[in-house]
């Protein structure tokens, strides 16, 4: 990090270890706790207030362990020169404080994507920033992580506001609601700096117009708040909000939603974007960063954004690429130079606006009835990224489609794709041994597979429609052999292994009761996420898809072969397809695979080239 330029990382670790201090202050017990944090796997949605206790409770292990992995990562970010932000008081507090201070403020919000409103898990509690109380309890949980931490930063970070909006536009009210915000703040540090997200000038637009944004913006002393324009890479709010009303910010790079593995990017934006806000007239951009939900793909994406700190002009990206592929893969080689050139103009500049989260149909199956006309608002679903508020409605960052079928997001010509493969590919002699060419090798022949499969998926609805049980059983025979084709190229790369994330989890745990939580907390995230019901998947299964081996062969596929099944018998019998059914069937199956304990390998097997050859041999031969 410190090697990319990077100076003010968040520092989030270990903080419910420092809340369990300071509640406890409060008269609130760990019981009361276990039923506030969510799990290892769900900590960051607990924080936000979106849910309670769901993956927990957590351990006094954990807790500990934790607070110690804090202490190291922040003496060594302080070593390296870097300022820490920490966390600071948003107003999700624990439910029984309503109980022990009952005057107190405090409102319980609506339901955040549970199935039916279970309040084991939705509708956690607020307190207002307008409430005395609100400032004891900021004040108190900044002068503990100090007492915890030495006096390491003056930066904190809190959005009570993100997916949240006050109950009233008011801006009188906004403002002394943000003032009472950075009061909890600068009590405890009186020389703190509040960095906020500005996602919610986006994502809530309809409420946040220039005056609530003012309001807002206004109520600290000037210079005592940094805005995060967290998705300046496709909608910069910038632009629209003249520089943020003279408030310092940062140029951001969103990039990827839970931390979904696909070729994406728009380098075009990344090399210029930072630069036009910074020579802008009256600019109040101060820096630029990265808030992605996940990074373990897309590296030219993270690494042209790292370098757009020191650059003071605009980046020619086929230029740079070239200097990119030479460094990646240790020599310049003329076909892999033509590749990225054709990935340049293809996956790697996005311009419709679509922030993109892979609604590929092996890793986000449509849960539908193809025999319906209802396929549109499928569609419409499964291309929008939703944004759930606490109040049970969601805002959609995705166009609308017409199609009466499921549509995944596609951008660009994959058969031109399939070009660049096949140059990657004519590569590979010289290029066998480099971990880097392995990793796009692999990554890029499974891009133009899982686009493949979209359209066989689609085939295979066509043929149950037109009642075709040849063609739906030929279609869908080629669907699950293509997950079966990826699972296996997969495999040849440590990158793509389901083993590695589930291994990493169970080596935290202590015992073997934390052993199987943690691993029950790795599995649920990456599948079904949130919780059911007997005949509905969670509202969020598949947030955090995987293209992982392992998880394509025995949790996507028993999917998509039990799904298809049902379609065949449908065609057979002459009889409605019993969604309802399939339902209650593949729920049963999530939930039991979560539960499970079947180990899967951590380390690469198979020849990378080989397989990838001899899948573009079969899928694109004549290409």
């Amino acid at each position: 990090m410190a090697l990319q330029g990077i100076n003010l990382p968040l520092a989030f670790t270990g903080q419910e270890a420092i809340w369990q201090k300071v509640f406890m202050g409060f008269n609130i017990s760990m019981e009361d706790l276990n039923d506030f944090f969510g799990g290892p796997a769900f900590l960051a949605w607990a924080r936000m207030g979106n849910l309670h206790g769901w993956g927990g409770p957590l351990s006094k292990n954990w807790l500990n362990q934790q607070l110690v992995l804090q202490k190291k990562i922040l003496s060594r970010m302080l070593e390296l020169g870097m300022t820490p932000v920490l966390p600071s008081f948003s107003g999700n507090v624990p439910a029984a404080l309503k109980t022990i201070f009952p005057s107190a403020n405090i409102t319980r919000l609506g339901d955040w994507n549970t199935v039916d409103g279970d309040p084991r898990w939705c509708c956690t509690y607020l307190l207002n920033p307008s409430d005395p109380l609100f400032v004891e309890i900021g004040e108190a949980f900044i002068q503990q992580q100090i007492k915890e931490y030495g006096d390491v930063t003056d930066i904190y970070n809190c959005d009570t506001f993100n997916e949240n909006s006050p109950p009233t536009n008011d801006p009188t009210y906004i403002s002394s609601l943000g003032a009472a915000l950075y009061k909890a703040m600068s009590k405890g540090d009186k020389d703190a700096v509040w960095l906020m997200q500005g996602w919610l000038f986006y994502s809530d637009s309809h409420f946040w117009k220039p005056p609530q944004m003012k309001a807002l913006l206004h109520s600290v002393p000037q210079g005592k708040m940094i805005v995060l324009d967290l998705f300046a890479d496709v909608k910069p709010i910038w632009e629209v909000s003249s520089q943020f009303y003279g408030t310092p910010y940062i140029w951001c790079l969103l990039h990827n939603f839970g931390g979904n593995i696909e070729m994406y990017g728009t380098l075009d934006a990344i090399s210029s974007g930072p630069i036009d806000a910074h020579i802008s007239k009256n600019s109040t951009m101060v820096g630029v960063g990265m808030c992605m939900e996940g990074i373990e793909q897309n590296p030219v994406v993270y690494e042209l954004m790292s370098e757009m700190a020191f650059r003071k002009e605009k980046v020619q990206v086929l230029e740079w690429l070239k200097t990119y592929t030479r460094r990646r893969y240790g020599k310049s080689i003329q076909q892999i130079e033509d590749a990225w050139e054709i990935l340049y103009h293809t996956v790697y500049n996005c311009t419709d606006g679509i922030a993109d989260h892979n609604t590929d149909f092996i890793v986000k199956f449509p849960d539908w009835d193809p025999s319906t006309d209802s396929g549109s608002q499928t569609s419409k679903l499964d291309n929008m990224h939703m944004l759930p508020t606490v109040t049970g409605s969601r805002r959609f960052l995705f166009q609308e489609t017409s199609w009466d079928l499921p549509q995944a997001h596609l951008w660009y010509s994959n058969q031109e794709v399939v070009k660049a493969l096949k140059l990657f590919l004519a590569a590979g002699n010289g290029l066998a041994g480099s971990l880097t060419y392995r990793y796009d090798l692999v990554d890029l022949t499974r891009q133009a597979l899982s686009k493949l499969a979209n359209q066989v998926y689609l085939d295979a609805v066509n043929a149950f429609r037109r009642k075709d049980v040849k063609a739906l059983n030929d279609h869908s025979q080629k669907f699950i052999q293509l997950i079966k084709d990826i699972d296996i190229l997969l495999a040849a790369d440590d990158n793509f292994l389901l083993g590695t994330w589930l291994e990493s989890a169970k080596m935290l745990a202590e015992n073997p009761s934390e052993m199987r939580q943690y691993e029950w907390n790795a599995r649920t995230q990456v599948t079904m996420w949130y919780d059911t019901t007997t005949t509905n998947q969670s509202k969020l299964h598949d947030y955090a898809n995987k293209f992982w081996s392992g998880l394509l062969k025995e949790y996507y596929l028993p999917r998509a072969a039990s799904y298809f099944s049902h379609l065949s018998k449908s065609l057979r019998k002459n009889e409605s397809f019993k969604l309802v059914e399939w339902r209650k069937e593949w729920v049963s199956f999530s939930n039991k695979w979560q539960s499970g304990v079947e180990q899967y390998p951590v380390k690469a097997k198979g020849d990378f080239v080989v397989i990838a050859k001899s899948l573009f041999e079969r899928y694109f031969g004549s290409s």
